[in-house]
């Protein structure tokens, strides 16, 4: 079993450009990067809902199910490159927030990188609601999850109007948000904004998220 474990160990190290022990929950970022998550506790993350259905434990940061809104920085970002892995759960619905502001749904106010269980989801999903998506405006070009209760290595990158979704080495999407303001500007404003809170979304059951790193550009 430890032999099978290793090709998928190493893949991710590459990817991220870290040792087995940062994979495991260390404090040391990869070079040019901040951590955004110390690895035992919320110091720094703030709540739009139920604080008590996330929380921190081993290296990762979870969320139990729903009623928890979305769990943001403390801190605003405007262009950077955010790596991060996440493990979905059978049936989950999850996101990352980008340059969201606090208060307002971060899909359309800021804007939401899908997470869900794509392949397990029991209704039919629109092209802008797959995994990697910018949620109900830009759809994903492929799908690129791992099993269930597998780590997904995604980095996203936000520089200026363009926005890049890379998941298990696949590019999603690699877009320029000036082609979808006139479609989408009046019911996305988060579209044209600058910067804003970087976060993740309690929806259904448990997602966990770990090795959350963040480079400014």
């Amino acid at each position: 079993m430890q032999r099978a474990l290793i090709p998928a160990a190493f893949a991710a190290m590459t990817m991220f450009g870290l040792s087995g022990s940062l994979l495991a929950g260390g404090a040391k970022a990869p070079e040019g990067f901040e951590s955004l998550f110390n690895g035992k506790d919320l110091t720094g993350w703030k709540s739009t809902g139920d604080m008590k259905v996330w929380g921190a434990e081993k290296g990762v940061i979870y969320v139990q199910g729903g009623g928890g809104g979305w769990l943001l920085t403390e801190k605003e970002y405007g262009d950077y490159e955010l790596r991060l892995e996440y493990k979905m759960s059978k049936g989950a619905n999850s996101g990352v927030a980008l340059r969201t502001p606090f208060k307002g749904d971060p899909a359309y106010v800021g804007m939401e990188i899908q997470l869900i269980d794509d392949e397990g989801w029991p209704g039919k999903l629109e092209t802008w609601q797959h995994t990697g998506s910018i949620y109900n405006v830009v759809p994903a070009k492929k799908l690129a999850n791992k099993a269930i209760g597998e780590w997904n290595q995604m980095k996203i990158v936000a520089k200026g109007r363009k926005i890049t979704v890379i998941n298990n080495r696949e590019v999603l999407v690699d877009a320029n948000l000036d082609d979808y303001v006139e479609e989408h500007g009046k019911r996305h404003p988060g579209i044209l904004r600058e910067k804003g809170h970087v976060g993740f979304q309690s929806y259904n059951t448990r997602v966990e998220f770990r090795n959350i790193y963040l480079k400014p550009l």
